[in-house]
């Protein structure tokens, strides 16, 4: 990218970013006067790794890089505080991949719902997973189903009642 294409993207889709660059940056680095100079150092290494290919994910690339300089800079104290690098996470917004830890817990979650989606009655099953999984709306269904769109609605909040109870039944959630 030329210079003035990269300029033209930073002002585009780095700029807007500011805003919470500036408050991850406030929440995760202890000393409040250096954020300035830390926004401007990232700045400087998104511009030029941008320079050379620009990022499909602005966003991430964004935050991705203040993740690490803020782990660089925190490496290189002398005496790290155990806060200073604790919540560098928070935000979820450096990946957009969840970890190996949140992949198990939905996969168990999905593995529950499909069990208690099965244990319906075949007609409340049918209504769900065509409200639901493919998102056609109640009039769609009826027609489908050969029912009125009254019992689809019905149907359709039976079936949810019944789902909640068998997902929640030993949950104070409900």
């Amino acid at each position: 990218m030329t210079d003035a294409e990269v300029e033209a993207w930073f002002v585009r889709e780095v700029l807007p970013l500011e805003t919470i660059l500036m408050q991850y940056l406030r929440h995760n680095w202890r000393d409040g006067g250096g954020v300035e100079d830390l926004r401007q150092e990232i700045y400087m290494r998104v511009c030029e790794a941008a320079s050379k290919q620009r990022p499909e994910r602005t966003k991430a690339f964004v935050f991705t890089t203040a993740r690490n300089l803020l782990i660089t800079r925190g490496r290189r104290a002398e005496v790290v505080p155990i806060d200073a690098v604790v919540d560098l996470d928070i935000l979820g917004v450096a990946s957009d991949e969840p970890g190996a830890d949140r992949k198990l817990i939905a996969r168990d979650e999905l593995r529950r719902v499909r069990g208690a989606v099965e244990q319906l009655p075949p007609r409340y099953r049918e209504v769900v997973l065509l409200r639901r999984v493919e998102g056609l709306p109640r009039r769609e269904i009826a027609q489908r189903l050969g029912l009125a769109e009254a019992t689809v609605a019905e149907y359709l909040a039976k079936a949810m009642t019944a789902l909640a109870k068998n997902l929640y039944r030993d949950s104070e959630d409900v």
